[in-house]
């Protein structure tokens, strides 16, 4: 994958949604997660899936 290729597909990031505030999410390229700056939360994807659990999220500012 080079770096301009996003690891899901684009018009699934238009439709999602952070499942906690309902608000668009973006995707951090520099560590390969959706992140919602309105919750403060970043979602990992695995495979290619975004994983949108707020079990699995992590919090803004932590590693």
């Amino acid at each position: 994958m080079n770096k301009t290729q996003l690891p899901i597909d684009p018009k699934l990031l238009e439709i999602l949604v952070c499942p906690q505030t309902k608000t668009v999410l973006r995707y951090d390229a520099e560590t390969h997660e959706l992140v919602s700056d309105k919750a403060g939360l970043a979602y990992p994807i695995r495979d290619g899936m975004p994983i949108l659990l707020l079990d699995e999220a992590r919090r803004l500012g932590e590693s």
